[in-house]
């Protein structure tokens, strides 16, 4: 072999070694942390139940609900400090909270938290019911329990948090993505990548698919690497964690050939599902006569059980909603019939779930003739509003009478927000996916208007926060929205 060979073979093995000793030690960093975040989850968790022990039989007032002949020590509960912890850390892997891609991300790792509380609640309540506990289990200790545990967590994994984010070990766990081909969803992850410090992705670089060319001309931020022919070179030298086909073009056996060698070398083979542009997460592989299929499947709020658990929180929070906001509505109310004779309740139809029309209601914000010339979208600084209404609509007050229309059922507190029929003949044609908004019913707040989609904004983009809640959809998510709304005066 020429001289040149055995040197261009020499450099390709020890690239080789390099990109495995990467692979390596990253895949032990990562199982190291999550083997500390396990550890310090139940060791934070069981110091709240400690906390919570105390609340409940050392302090006052609640000490005092002890009953005479009740003996009860931190000994005798030593096996519900051991058992609850372990619960929760079952729980908290089940909720995903020790997953690779969530554990960078603290908005996962909140509501994970948020989830794993609200069934470790629930689990441990039933769970005394049904056996035994010697001393008793107290009602009240686990639902402190689960508060000052839940706090806790929190605050040990805001600290850990800021230790991941130490540029030796985020550079160290942070994925590398080879992306053959180049399309909007491609896009769509980069730019999600570039704009997020915190992202746990790093697009490495991109290769055109086997036929040499980009359906969609990538960013001038992301790298070329070269072209199809060298991908094996590359990623046998290269420090990449993933492989994304972003292009679907290439025939078959390009692919399966792609995905063969991407097995050998133990990289992850990844394909963003370009058939599959909408409800992603409901995909799975099922079986017909021994064939694999893979379509969309169940998505959340098709189980019955967790539609009503919804309704159940909507049904609770529309009661609790017009009870507070009734003297709101009665000052403001007064305020704009006194600025603008006339009625105070302003109605609309909207379209709901499955598109059904309903009858929307709101604090009138405008004058009585604002659509003389018919529906149109409202701008920023609409002259049409009065000046108590411009207030009403800066702080969302003029929605609260919706809270009606989630107690009769035709809206929620949470999902997406409704919009008129007569704006909207041909959305269904000209923005993808925007039927499928219409798989449940409409909300007061969302995942878009938390984010800052609403009124006048980007629909597309609102759509795509949308389907993202209806495919994400969980009673802590819906609670996460609406405290999101209420402290940070979000659009609702």
């Amino acid at each position: 072999m020429p001289a040149h060979a055995l040197a261009k073979q020499e450099e390709i093995n020890l690239g080789r070694k390099a990109a495995h000793r990467y692979r390596d030690s990253s895949k032990l960093l990562m199982e190291t942390l999550v083997a500390v975040a396990v550890v310090g989850d139940m060791i934070f968790f069981m110091a709240g139940l400690l906390a919570a022990f105390d609340l409940r039989f050392d302090l006052p007032p609640l000490k005092y609900l002890r009953l005479e002949h009740e003996v009860v020590t931190l000994w005798n509960y030593s096996s519900h400090f051991i058992f609850g912890s372990v619960l929760f850390s079952i729980l908290a892997a089940r909720s995903g909270l020790y997953l690779r891609q969530n554990i960078l991300r603290s908005r996962r790792v909140s509501i994970a938290l948020l989830n794993t509380s609200a069934y470790w609640t629930l689990g441990y309540l039933f769970i005394s019911l049904l056996f035994y506990f010697h001393p008793p289990i107290s009602r009240v200790f686990v639902l402190l329990g689960a508060i000052c545990g839940t706090l806790f967590v929190f605050i040990w994994r805001h600290f850990f948090h800021i230790i991941l984010l130490q540029e030796k070990i985020y550079s160290q766990i942070r994925q590398r993505i080879l992306v053959v081909g180049w399309n909007l969803e491609a896009d769509r992850i980069a730019k999600s990548v570039h704009e997020d410090p915190n992202h746990p992705y790093e697009i490495y670089g991109c290769l055109p698919s086997a036929h040499n060319e980009y359906k969609v001309r990538p960013p001038e931020q992301v790298k070329r690497l070269g072209d199809y022919n060298n991908i094996e070179d590359i990623l046998t030298t290269t420090q990449i964690d993933i492989v994304l086909i972003a292009d679907l073009d290439p025939k078959t056996r390009e692919i399966m050939a792609l995905c063969e060698f991407c097995n050998r070398e133990l990289i992850p083979f990844k394909v963003i599902p370009t058939y599959f542009q909408i409800l992603v997460s409901g995909l799975h592989l099922e079986t017909i006569s021994s064939v694999p299929v893979l379509g969309v499947a169940r998505l959340p709020l098709d189980s019955l059980v967790n539609r009503i658990v919804k309704r159940a929180l909507d049904v609770a929070g529309a009661i609790v909603g017009l009870i507070l906001t009734a003297p709101i509505l009665l000052v403001f109310g007064t305020m704009v019939y006194l600025e603008s004779p006339g009625s105070i309740i302003y109605s609309q139809v909207r379209e709901g779930r499955q598109g059904r029309p309903f009858t929307i209601y709101k604090i009138r914000s405008m004058k009585l003739d604002a659509e003389k010339n018919g529906p149109q979208w409202s701008p920023q600084n609409d002259d049409r509003c009065l000046r108590i209404g411009a207030f009403l609509r800066k702080w969302n007050l003029d929605e609260f009478p919706q809270f009606w229309n989630v107690l009769r059922g035709e809206m929620s507190l949470v999902g997406p927000r409704p919009e008129r029929p007569e704006l909207i003949p041909n959305f269904k044609d000209q923005i993808r996916h925007y039927n499928a908004r219409h798989y449940i019913k409409p909300g007061l707040t969302g995942w878009a208007q938390i984010h800052g989609l609403r009124g006048d904004t980007d629909l597309n983009e609102r759509i795509r926060y949308d389907l993202y809640y209806l495919e994400n959809w969980s009673p802590m998510l819906d609670i996460y929205i609406m405290v999101r709304t209420f402290c940070k005066n979000r659009a609702i």
